[in-house]
């Protein structure tokens, strides 16, 4: 990871340090090409966390945006499973 993807996570856990109790629900945002692999590699990522997963196709069906409703224990598991999910092709994190 380089360092501005590092500062980025830092800067995202302090943040979420100071807005919310922990634990607490976090709404994660993707967007991805559509392709049924990269859309299943991301909801396993959230299998058997009790996560709410919602998926919307774009008009031209070219992308698939994912909102992902979970409960997180700390601001540094919510950092852990956007790298987790980060070596999805493709995805962009909203």
């Amino acid at each position: 990871m380089d360092k501005k993807t590092e500062e980025f996570y830092e800067r995202l856990k302090e943040e979420l340090r100071t807005t919310s109790d922990w634990p607490s629900i976090y709404l994660y945002k993707f967007i991805v090409p559509t392709d049924t692999i990269k859309i299943s590699a991301i909801e396993n990522a959230f299998d058997n966390m009790g996560a709410v997963i919602n998926t919307q196709q774009s008009k031209t069906g070219k992308f698939t945006s994912i909102s992902i409703n979970v409960s997180m224990l700390s601001p540094e598991h919510v950092v852990e499973k956007y790298i987790d999910v980060s070596s999805v092709e493709g995805i962009i994190s909203l």
